[in-house]
């Protein structure tokens, strides 16, 4: 179990992720917020079959549609933008079975939808809405097109306009050259070419081409500019053959579609997986030292995004391929290199590119994206922004992004805002990479990746390791702090006592003279104060607190702020930045529960209160204090009660925790069957 999920709306098929539903620490009780925490990554190996690709699916399911004949497409995409191009087409009259989950039966209607009148709702999908809108211009008509609100600022005027060069009657609903759109039957010209503008969306070039085939003339459509994007026409012309319409072309400046032309069914026709998607899982084998091998895609493939593979061995990792498959590992030096590269060819792909700068040595530029402007968000601006927030150093262009990764160690904390995703399913898939960085990365509204990946998170998480946690809980003087220490050193592991960060909570109170009732100015220092831990030394703002700490009445104080919901919450980004390579043992009261419910091993320490209390009285005997048995265990009794019916984070033992009574135990015994589950339960980590 690697990721803890803070949101409701998204739901997710996996039993390998730990729910926090929430963030508020108000008791047991959570109230839900829509962010994905993802834990530092140590590795990534393993197998992906890819999800079908977006662009193939809308492409295959219009063309389906306006062919003679019954065809059925298999390993369709299931995702937001497909389903709104089965709706549209439903909505259309067009008769679509599905036969199995990823497997749908489509009859044609010969170039005529059979309903003439109709709202469409198209969401998000540009591949729904621009080629649907091009299609039903030319179909004899009245339809009203719309979306969401970031649809309606996305521009269409240069197809609407190419469309009316051809008679097309379209009507802005809204602001001129955007959505929603009214469509009338058109009143056809004799117009034999037409010109469209190829430097804003490719789109506009794919949607006119498919529609040509529904007028009885020969028509060329001439780009003006030079073309971005231009494997995406790729794809669409090799799909328009598939459907017995071939494109005559004079390179990249002009494409006639001839007199006569009509779609027919070839019958079964599959579709390719995702090559844009296979960006994240490539990324992650060359950050997570791999083997990743993702089937779907391969050296036959007719993306341009399968080209990502190229820019990722220049940036030096290892990638090998066959017709439908890649298999990717680090680099043999262990680092990226930056590089700087015209990325029109790869211009979803090189989103993957931005991040995967991060952690590249030098100074990463991409160029040629304008077309990242007019995208599901601002993909230029959002990216810049969320890649800052991380520390890299960025400059945006127009049509480049220059990034600067952040200084070794010195990636910054995202726990308290996370990275925002602007419902753009690329930006989440994106930014989940960044967890290979040294705090893990907090993921505002994942649930956007349902655009096209519906599933990501899932099958992300079953090719990436965590680094490892072990979680050791237990109620006071059971010995959970002794007992993690030693883990930790026979591991090697880091090791965080949980309890210290609320001992050096209450010591920085006494010095800011705060009161230990004060939650709110509490929660503000812990969130400020400067932790530092040097073998048996701890420092805290610049200054050594070894003695301070260790005395009872900053035990009693501790108790005492670690009670506060908002302290708590507070101190919670800090205990997760002790979680570095190659693995931490922690001890608590809440480790396991709510700080690491990921973790590799959960352990709840206990013995009996008569035996805490006499190793309490020991401990005290040696350090030269006088002691009382009878006020020990009393003390150790109310403490136990306290932190039981505690509303934040109570003392309880997590679900999944083994129990692990120390009463008739030494210390080395202790240890050794923690280390003893843990090799059985984790044995790859041990």
């Amino acid at each position: 179990m690697i990721f803890a999920l803070y949101f409701s709306l998204f739901q997710i098929s996996s039993q390998a992720f730990g729910y926090y539903l929430t963030i508020n620490f108000t008791g047991t009780a959570m109230t839900s917020a829509n962010f994905i925490f993802i834990p530092p990554l140590a590795s990534a190996q393993g197998t992906v079959t890819l999800p079908g690709s977006k662009s193939i699916s809308n492409r295959l399911l219009l063309l389906a549609a306006l062919a003679e004949g019954t065809t059925e497409i298999r390993d369709l995409l299931l995702s937001d933008d497909t389903q709104r191009m089965l709706e549209g087409l439903g909505t259309l009259g067009i008769v679509i079975e599905q036969l199995d989950t990823h497997v749908f039966r489509v009859q044609g209607c010969k170039g005529k939808f059979p309903i003439k009148q109709a709202d469409l709702f198209l969401g998000n999908a540009g591949t729904a809405f621009r080629p649907l809108t091009a299609a039903l211009a030319l179909s004899g008509g009245h339809y009203q097109l719309s979306g969401v609100a970031r649809m309606h600022e996305r521009p269409i005027g240069d197809l609407v306009e190419a469309l009316r060069a051809l008679g097309a009657n379209i009507d802005y609903q809204g602001n001129d050259g955007f959505p929603p759109l009214q469509i009338h039957p058109a009143k056809f010209t004799e117009a034999s070419s037409i010109r469209v503008r190829g430097d804003v969306s490719s789109q506009f070039l794919t949607a006119l081409l498919l529609a040509l085939p529904l007028l009885d003339r020969s028509v060329t459509v001439e780009v003006e500019g030079v073309l971005i994007s231009k494997p995406y026409v790729e794809i669409t012309l090799a799909m328009m053959s598939r459907f017995g319409v071939p494109v005559s072309r004079n390179g990249w400046q002009s494409f006639t579609v001839t007199a006569g032309s009509r779609y027919r069914s070839p019958g079964i026709i599959h579709v390719e997986g995702d090559a844009s998607s296979a960006s994240y899982f490539l990324a992650a084998g060359a950050l997570g030292g791999g083997p990743v091998r993702i089937n779907g895609v391969g050296s036959d493939s007719i993306q341009g995004d399968v080209r990502f593979a190229e820019a990722l061995v220049l940036m030096g990792a290892q990638i090998t391929q066959g017709a439908n498959w890649m298999e990717v590992r680090a680099p043999l030096s262990g680092k990226l290199k930056a590089i700087d590269l015209d990325c029109n060819h790869i211009p979803d792909a090189a989103m993957t590119l931005a991040v995967a700068a991060l952690f590249a040595e030098g100074t990463t530029t991409l160029r040629n994206i304008a077309s990242w402007r007019v995208k599901e968000t601002d993909r230029i601006a959002a990216m810049a922004t969320e890649l800052r927030k991380l520390g890299a150093v960025v400059e945006e262009g127009q049509d480049y992004l220059r990034i600067t990764p952040p200084v070794s160690n010195s990636w910054l904390q995202t726990a308290d805002s996370g990275i925002d995703t602007y419902d753009d399913h690329r930006m989440a898939m994106c930014f989940s990479l960044a967890a290979f960085g040294a705090n893990g990365i907090r993921i505002n509204d994942p649930a956007c990746v349902a655009k096209t990946f519906p599933d990501y998170f899932t099958r992300f998480n079953e090719v990436v390791q965590a680094i490892p946690v072990i979680a050791i809980d237990g109620p006071s003087a059971s010995g959970k702090g002794t007992v993690a220490q030693r883990v930790a050193q026979k591991l090697g592991y880091h090791y965080l006592d949980s309890g210290m960060l609320y001992r050096l909570l209450a010591v920085a109170a006494q010095r800011a003279t705060i009161s230990l009732d004060d939650e709110a100015s509490l929660a503000t220092l812990a969130m400020n104060m400067e932790i530092r831990f040097e073998g048996a030394l701890t420092w805290l703002d610049g200054t050594l607190v070894n003695e301070q700490v260790r005395n009872e009445q900053t035990a009693a104080a501790a108790s005492k702020v670690a009670a506060f919901p908002a302290v708590r919450a507070a101190l919670l980004h800090k205990q997760h930045a002790f979680r570095q390579a190659p693995g931490l043992v922690a001890d608590g009261r809440d480790m396991a529960s709510v700080v690491f419910p990921d973790a590799s091993l959960k352990v709840f320490l206990t013995a009996s209160a008569e035996a805490r209390a006499e190793r309490r009285f020991r401990q005290l005997i040696e350090k030269g204090m006088g002691a009382n048995m009878t006020d020990l265990l009393q003390e150790i009794q109310h403490r136990d009660e306290r932190d039981t019916r505690r509303s934040a984070a109570p003392l309880q033992q997590a679900s999944d925790a083994t129990l692990l009574d120390t009463t008739e135990l030494n210390i080395e015994q202790a240890v050794a069957k923690v280390l003893s589950l843990y090799g059985k339960q984790a044995p790859s980590q041990a």
